[in-house]
């Protein structure tokens, strides 16, 4: 019986690593398949090898966060509870997925377990805080640097690395020898394959980030049982991500790269590189950190960064002039320099931003994650008696 049980709980914790691919493929790798850089097969394919690098390092620590101190109790963990919990982190994630919207796994995981260890009283309140808390301060500090970012490096970035697409593909694959060799298209220039190059080694950034938060959500609640080993189960997670990148992802993809916005790559390279940057440094400290909403805020941050610059520190301070604040400023392709122009100068954010789309992301991001909390919580409930 035991063993019928671990291999539902292994079955399940792939079916959960399947969702977390296909939810975290879109924001890694979403600006370079909707930049026309690379094909959807590609960005799985680079999803893969990244993600496991990530979670084979410093998502080990997470690992330990998520399934030892989180939860004190003793046997708390049990393949029964680590099925259920599972069951709720990949049933809400598919909710996402399906609707195409990468929702936070992170804060669908910790809901989860959160869940179990309120049912059980044996949820370690001060982790959590330290979690609540980075999750709040997270954003924030994106916020600020890549509205710093806007106000005073964008325009030099952009000249660095934004790409000048031409017609036809970046690579082709010369097939006259026996082994196909990777080519430039015919009307590719240099400005273009750096441009190229660059997106697409932020997005390996971004897949190493999710490996290093994200694993944990597949697999901590097995690893949490003493028969588990963390290795052969980081294998199993990363597998199952490649899976759902190779498939469901491509969903995320189209909505990430195409639907909800037609944010500038430069701009997108920004946000990336600031939210890899943050997800990267709490996972080395074994907090799981929402990489979505984290990169929502940044987005935000650059474009009030950018549309700022039409006022000076000093005319802010006196209030002698008043920024329109509006990440609609991330669609100009010039602005004026700091403490020129006006209003005027900063474009409408509704020409950046699709409302339709973004209502649509915006709602499941908040559902998916309660919908793994209150289900695991009411659960878990109704299993042990709690007492409300």
């Amino acid at each position: 019986m035991v063993e019928v049980l671990l291999l539902v709980g292994v079955a399940v914790a792939a079916f959960v690593g399947y969702n977390i691919g296909g939810a975290t493929t879109g924001p890694a790798f979403g600006p370079a398949v909707g930049a026309d850089v690379l094909s959807k097969a590609g960005a799985a394919g680079l999803m893969s090898v990244f993600f496991f690098v990530g979670a084979g390092t410093l998502g080990q620590r997470v690992v330990t966060t998520l399934g030892e101190d989180l939860v004190t109790g003793a046997n708390v963990f049990t393949l029964e509870t680590s099925i259920i919990v599972l069951f709720f982190i990949g049933g809400a994630l598919f909710v996402g997925n399906f609707a195409g919207v990468p929702a936070s796994t992170s804060m669908t995981a910790v809901g989860a377990i959160a869940g179990l260890g309120i049912a059980t009283n044996t949820l370690d309140w001060a982790v959590m805080g330290e979690i609540a808390i980075w999750w709040l301060v997270a954003p924030i500090i994106g916020f600020w640097v890549s509205g710093v970012v806007g106000r005073y490096f964008y325009s030099t970035i952009d000249r660095w690395v934004a790409i000048e697409s031409t017609e036809g593909a970046l690579f082709e694959f010369d097939r006259s020898g026996t082994i196909p060799r990777p080519i430039l298209g015919p009307n590719t220039t240099r400005r273009e394959l750096t441009g190229g190059i660059v997106v697409i080694a932020i997005g390996c950034l971004m897949a190493f980030s999710s490996g290093t938060s994200n694993i944990a959500n597949a697999i901590a609640p097995l690893v949490a049982l003493d028969s588990v080993e963390m290795t052969p189960m980081i294998l199993l997670g990363s597998a199952a991500v490649a899976v759902g990148a190779f498939t469901i992802a491509r969903r995320t993809l189209d909505t990430l790269g195409n639907d909800i916005t037609d944010l500038p790559l430069t701009a997108a390279i920004v946000v990336a590189v600031v939210s890899s940057g943050i997800v990267i440094s709490l996972s080395a400290v074994g907090i799981p950190a929402s990489f979505v909403i984290i990169a929502t805020m940044s987005i935000v941050g650059l474009g009030w960064g950018r549309a700022t610059r039409t006022v000076t520190v000093r005319q802010g301070i006196r209030g002698e002039k008043e920024p329109t604040v509006s990440v609609g400023a991330l669609t100009a392709d010039e602005m004026p320099p700091i403490g020129e122009g006006d209003a005027s100068d900063v474009p409408s954010a509704s020409d950046l931003f699709n409302p339709g789309t973004s209502a649509r992301v915006v709602l499941m991001q908040n559902v998916v994650p309660i919908l793994s909390t209150v289900g695991a919580l009411v659960t878990f409930a109704a299993l042990f008696g709690f007492v409300w």
